[in-house]
This record gives structure tokens, C-alpha cells and sequence, in this order.
């Protein structure tokens, strides 16, 4: 994590805390992946800067109400926004079938373990959303999800406060890692896309 950013967190608090963690789970991409800021927020709340507590119902209240607009998003207009399959939807339509076939069979428990599964975390609520599953069935596997993932990460971060140091080095190159992959995948699937637009068949 950059000082900067480190120091943007420190200065607007929960406020911050809340604003990044909101955005990401409505699918806008911040400098930093959620579980670092989470990590961070609970680092703050060890050095008693910020309250645990105050940290936690932040990050919880963020998750649930950010997957949740997503969610309801879909819920609404799901149908309309698969059918016409717009390119900056990063699933194609059979990806959100199989997905929602998955989740559909599960409901809550589905819903849950797509929420605590990586990279499937916000498809998790789109799915939701197509299939029309009812707020009460889906609100409850959301709650219970921010609390183990987000929760989870602040305690993590409080619990890891006093080796933080060695900690955030390693936290560092990690991110730095993460994201070289992310650009090299991005890298490879335009490319992918390039070849397979300049091969594909032009109608005359």
C-alpha cells in the first residue's frame, strides 16, 4: 500500500474506509484490492487511531450495501442488460448461466460461499439479481458474508498489529505481484481479442 494512500485512510477515517470498500464491491477498481485496506483499517484500529469497533461496522455496512445495489441493479434490469450483452459486462451471458445455475441450486448457501469465493464475489450478487432471488433469502447470506470476509479482515489486520511492519513488506510485493499479473492477463486477453476479431470472418 502507498503512503499516500496509507496517509488518505488515516486522514478521512471511516468516512475513507467506507468509500473505498463501497466503490469496490460495486465493481469501480481502486488502487488497492479491499482486503489491503481492510487489513490497513485494522492495523489503525491496533495503534488506536480508529475504534475496532467503528472499523468493523464500516467495512460490514459498506460490503452488504454495496453488493447490495448490485444486487437490486440486476434484480431489476438483469434481463435487459444480458440481452443486450454490453461489452463492458466482464461475463458473457452462458458465463452468467452457469454461475447462476450454481447459485440457484444453493439460494442462501450459494450465495454465501460465492460471496467468500474470489473473483466470484460480486458476480455472487449479479447472479442473485438475474435469478430473482427474494431479498429476504438474500439479504441474510449477505450479511453473514460481509461479516466473515470484511469483519474478517479487520481482525486480521487488528491481530497482526504487532508484526505489522515485517507484515507490510510483504503485503507490498504481494500487491506489486497481483497487479503485474492483472495487467498481464488484460494484456493477453485483448491481444486475445485482437486475433480473434482480425480472424473472424468479414461479410461482404
Amino acid at each position: 500500500m502507498s503512503a499516500e494512500l496509507a496517509l488518505y485512510i488515516e486522514r478521512y477515517g471511516y468516512v475513507a474506509i467506507f468509500l473505498m470498500v463501497l466503490l469496490q464491491e460495486l465493481g469501480v477498481p481502486n488502487p488497492v484490492t479491499n482486503e489491503f485496506v481492510l487489513l490497513f483499517s485494522g492495523y489503525l484500529a491496533f495503534s488506536g487511531i480508529l475504534s475496532l469497533r467503528l472499523v468493523f461496522l464500516t467495512a460490514v455496512s459498506a460490503d452488504c450495501i454495496g453488493t447490495t445495489i448490485l444486487y437490486l441493479v440486476f434484480y431489476t434490469c438483469g434481463r435487459f442488460i444480458l440481452d443486450r450483452s454490453p461489452r463492458w459486462f466482464p461475463l458473457s451471458p452462458a458465463q452468467i448461466k452457469r454461475l447462476a445455475e450454481l447459485i440457484g441450486r444453493r439460494k442462501q448457501l450459494g450465495i454465501y460461499v460465492g460471496r467468500l469465493t474470489p473473483f466470484l464475489r460480486g458476480y455472487a450478487s449479479v447472479a442473485a439479481g438475474v435469478l430473482m432471488i427474494r431479498p429476504r433469502v438474500y439479504l441474510p447470506a449477505v450479511v453473514l458474508s460481509a461479516v466473515t470476509w470484511s469483519g474478517g479482515y479487520v481482525i486480521a489486520g487488528r491481530l497482526a498489529g504487532p508484526y505489522w511492519e515485517q507484515a507490510a513488506g510483504k503485503i507490498g510485493r504481494l500487491e506489486s505481484i497481483a497487479l503485474g499479473a492483472a495487467l498481464l492477463l488484460a494484456a493477453a486477453l485483448i491481444g486475445h481479442a485482437v486475433v480473434r476479431r482480425r480472424l473472424r470472418p468479414r461479410s461482404y
